[in-house]
Order: structure tokens, then sequence, then C-alpha cells
């Protein structure tokens, strides 16, 4: 594993990558208000084992990468999907297979069109184009964000509590939800964050809305994977998503929330490996 913090267009920003640089690179981009902890190092080390050169990175305020003014971040979705290219940039890589989960979908889907050079496939994990007509969030997911704004974000056990909670919110029926994993992770965001309070600017983060309603436009091959209980962005989104992209193929997770279970790791990483070595035999 190697950590990296750099700059580059005087963003600072913080990746890792795990197996060798000759392998082809897969680049995962994490949802919102997550650093790149939640890609977690095995599940990383899983995939760099298949013969990928595995790179994670933090998007701006979260984890080491640049922080912005609380509730002013100052940039859209099209530059933190530009800050993917950097972190390509930075490794040397031409072209990636660009993996990306919720928030980090979008910028997936961002990328595939705004720099579809740099791109050899795409992987939507639990995300959305979000069109107007897909079903909203449940209620308990709304209910619970609303208490953010009563958190104490100079607490760390409050924080770490409020994270725990978040995902068990998220999580769907088929897994036994794993509370001191999540917690040790919590932990783990809290101490090497540089404003843990920052991450709340995801939520105020505009554009990518032209880019959105032009999947039918994206050319690299799509693998689709969604959760049927994802309460945040529920499963109709990702089958609408598959049948908007052309020739796009959908993986269900039968009782998956909107998680990275471990239990669920041994299906995406295969699911991945599979999707990256056709568009590498096409190459």
């Amino acid at each position: 594993m190697n950590d990296h913090l750099f700059t580059i267009d005087g963003i600072e920003l913080c990746a890792e990558s795990f197996g060798n640089p000759q392998h082809p690179t897969i680049l995962l981009i994490m949802g919102a208000q997550s650093s790149m902890l939640w890609w977690e190092e095995e599940f990383c080390e899983r995939l760099a084992v298949k013969g990928r050169h595995v790179i994670r990175y933090d998007n701006r305020d979260v984890g080491q990468s640049a922080t912005y003014e609380l509730g002013n971040p100052g940039y859209t979705f099209e530059d933190m999907a530009d800050d993917a290219i950097r972190v390509l940039d930075r490794f040397g890589v031409g072209k990636a297979h660009i993996v990306g989960i919720s928030m980090g979908g979008m910028l997936t889907q961002i990328l595939a069109l705004r720099h579809s050079a740099r791109v050899r496939s795409v992987t939507l994990l639990a995300t959305s184009n979000f069109a107007p007509d897909l079903p909203p969030m449940e209620e308990k997911v709304m209910a619970y964000f609303s208490e953010a704004t009563e958190i104490d974000w100079t607490d760390n056990d409050a924080v770490i509590a409020f994270n725990v909670g978040k995902w068990k919110v998220l999580a769907g029926s088929r897994h036994a939800f794993d509370e001191q994993r999540i917690r040790n992770l919590a932990a783990a965001e809290v101490k090497r964050s540089r404003n843990i309070a920052t991450m709340n600017n995801h939520g105020l983060v505009t554009g990518g809305e032209s880019y959105l309603t032009r999947n039918e436009e994206i050319a690299a091959l799509s693998l689709v994977i969604h959760g049927t209980e994802d309460p945040i962005i529920p499963y109709a989104h990702g089958v609408s998503l598959a049948g908007a992209i052309p020739g796009a193929r959908l993986v269900t997770l039968e009782g998956t929330g909107h998680e990275l279970h471990p239990a669920d790791w041994d299906t995406i990483i295969s699911e991945i490996i599979r999707h990256s070595e056709a568009v590498n035999q096409d190459e």
C-alpha cells in the first residue's frame, strides 16, 4: 500500500494504491460524507491479488484531502469528477476502470462523459441518475439525517455514534449488522480527518445535471450493482440506470442495503474482475 498526499491545480488530495502499477488500474470513488477508509483495505487488497492496480482516494472535504468553509464548499460535482483525473495523473495512469458507490457512482457517470478517453469501464454501485420519476429515499433515512444538525461535531464520540447509527439505518436485512466493525471504521475516520464536520458540505454541492440526463451517451462498458433493500437510493434506481446505459449489465444483491457488506465482497469483487477482464480482452 502506498499513501500519497499531493497537490495538483492548487487542490490537495490524498490517495493510496495497492498492487502492481503495471496491472490494469481500478479507481475507487467513495460516496458522500465518507472517506476512502470505507473502501476497506482488505477489499482493496483482494482486488489487487486478482491482478489489478487499485487506487482509493479521499474526496474533497473528507479524510486528508482539502477542506472548505463549512456551509460553503465552493466546488461542484464536475470539479469532484475532475479530481479523479487528477488522481490518475498523479499515479501516471492513462486509462482506468472506474468503480463508484452512491455519490461516487454519480461522479463516475460524469467521468464517463466528461473524460471518456480516460475511462476503460464503469461499475456503478448503489447509485442513480436521479431521474425525477424514481422513488424517493425512505422516511427513516430522512428522519435520521435530520438529526445531523443537532450533532456536536467537536465531540468525537458523538460523531462516531452518529456514523454507526447512519450505517445501521442504511443496512439491509440479509446480513447481520457488525456494529464493532463499523465503530472501528468510524473511529479511524474521525482520527485521520482534517475536519470531520466538513463532510456535511457534500450535501450542499451542486452541478452534474447536464451529465446525468445523458446516460444513453455513455460508451464505456457498464456494470450496475444494487441491493434490493437500499433505503436511500431504492433498487428501482439501479434497474432504471442499467436500462438507460446502452449494454449495461445489472447485478442484484438480494436483501442488501446501501452498504459494502463484507458478506457481499465475493460477489462484488468477482463481478468487477469479470467486468474489467471483458474490457481488457477487447483492447
